[in-house]
């Protein structure tokens, strides 16, 4: 039995039920499952979405305990990856509506990893890690087009990338596209009087509903959003003119999302109505505990109105969601929407989900005392 694995099940006997967490518990649970999945999954794989996203969580994992031997593995990606995206140099053929080929430069899912490229590049500053990011962000906000963020999931791939830009090249054109880009996501996918995100226009009710007729918010869906807006605040100026609507709009999904948490600590697949796709799902719930302890950590929650429920999901994800070898299981796999009658179990796992489940382990660990 690996070391992590043993010094997890020793703390999480005596310490988890009936007692109050520690700090030496989450980071046994955060070891435990990022070992499981470096051991078993190499480093050398594209740069799409699915990966990236595991990468930015464990990126904030290393920010906070400094662990050398994880961050190679997200050395190794990045090289494997030559430090891109989608990697077309054909400018006038940048596309951006869905692709998972070379040419959709523009496209969000090929742009996440630019948030891991960043994040490494302020820890040993070399120019290539961030050429390509500058190329095509830059190529970007300088575009006639504001629709590039059509679905709800390309506000977590996207969004903490234009503040990081911003960090980087000081360049406050970064921060007024986020504005437009996001206005027009909103224009097509937000719900104002339930202030959650539908997927995609696709699944705007009433046109799209649930097998019981209700509104369909699917959790991990919202769970990218929620967390994408965490990031965004992480970055953006204060004194920035729209500093307060991101303020407002965390604070309002934050609303939302507790008032549909189970009582088991998870959220279900489509938010609204539970029996629609029945069961625990640990993408979006991850995604969830970690916006609400974030919040909570940055003064933008209410510690006493959030806590309980910010500790209620993070103890589902490191008791029911992480299995005895490490592995994070209940990750509804790749997909846009809550499917019944879709087996989602133990052996489920997938690698944004472990890097959604590492993000909100880190800020619990941030959360806690002692």
């Amino acid at each position: 039995m690996h070391k992590y694995v043993l010094v997890y099940f020793l703390l999480i006997t005596y310490s988890v039920f009936g007692q109050d967490l520690k700090k030496s518990d989450v980071l046994a649970q955060l070891n435990v499952a990022n070992q499981y999945w470096q051991t078993n999954h190499k480093p050398q794989v594209w740069a799409f979405w699915d990966q990236a996203a595991y990468h930015s969580g464990n990126m904030e994992f290393y920010k906070e305990f400094k662990n050398k031997n994880f961050l190679k593995y997200t050395e190794d990606w990045a090289d494997f990856n030559e430090w891109k995206g989608a990697k077309s140099t054909d400018k006038a053929n940048w596309k951006y509506s869905y692709g998972e080929t070379d040419d959709y430069v523009l496209f969000g899912d090929w742009q996440i990893c630019f948030q891991t490229y960043i994040d490494l590049y302020h820890i040993a500053p070399k120019a290539y890690k961030i050429a390509r990011a500058q190329e095509v962000m830059n190529y970007q906000i300088h575009s006639k087009h504001h629709d590039y963020w059509w679905w709800a999931d390309g506000l977590y791939m996207v969004m903490p990338v234009m503040t990081k830009m911003y960090k980087l090249t000081k360049n406050p054109l970064y921060l007024e596209k986020l504005h437009e880009y996001l206005d027009y996501a909103d224009s097509i996918m937000y719900d104002k009087d339930e202030k959650l995100y539908y997927r995609d226009a696709k699944y705007v009710y009433p046109k799209h509903k649930t097998a019981h007729g209700k509104k369909d918010f699917w959790a991990r869906g919202d769970g990218w959003v929620f967390a994408g807006l965490a990031k965004v605040l992480q970055d953006l100026p204060k004194d920035n003119a729209h500093y307060k609507h991101y303020v407002k709009r965390f604070q309002d999904m934050a609303d939302a999302i507790v008032a549909c948490q189970q009582k088991e600590g998870f959220w279900t697949r489509s938010m609204l109505d539970p029996e629609h796709a029945p069961g625990q799902e640990s993408s979006g719930t991850a995604f969830f505990t970690y916006g609400l302890l974030w919040g909570i950590n940055n003064g933008i929650l209410n510690k006493n109105e959030f806590e309980g429920a910010a500790k209620k999901g993070w103890h589902y994800l490191s008791t029911v969601a992480l299995q005895r070898n490490g592995k994070v299981g209940y990750i509804q796999p790749i997909g846009e929407k809550a499917i019944p009658g879709q087996v989602v179990d133990a052996h489920s796992t997938s690698p944004f989900g472990v890097g959604a489940f590492l993000l909100a382990g880190v800020e619990m660990y941030r959360y806690l005392s002692e």
